[in-house]
């Protein structure tokens, strides 16, 4: 695994990631969603850029991030070993749920 869950465990990186997984941003743009300072921006967009997640677009003065995909289709490759360990729970809920709406009482 190439991604570091601290890296994702972070919830302002991923709120990045999610705002990114929506269209490409400048940082003012990400800063002004995320509520954080320039520098603070900078920082996480650092280290996601380090992570392989996120890169950069140089044009003219501004820097455009994008998100990069690919590690994150690692990262679900080697969740789907484990998957089965929720999807199961989750199945069950959901005959609860519908057994619930079939019950008059």
């Amino acid at each position: 695994m190439s991604i570091p869950f601290d890296v994702l465990a972070e919830p302002s990186r991923r709120k990045i990631l999610d705002l990114l997984l929506e269209r490409p941003r400048l940082v003012g743009e990400l800063t002004e969603q995320l509520g954080l300072s320039q520098p603070g921006t900078s920082k996480h967009l650092r280290v996601l850029r380090e992570a392989g997640l996120v890169r950069v677009r140089q044009d003219a003065q501004r820097r455009w991030y994008e998100l990069r995909p690919e590690p994150l289709a690692e990262l679900d490759v080697w969740l789907a070993h484990y998957r089965h360990l929720w999807a199961g729970s989750l199945d069950a809920l959901e005959r609860h749920l519908d057994a619930k709406e079939d019950d008059p009482r």
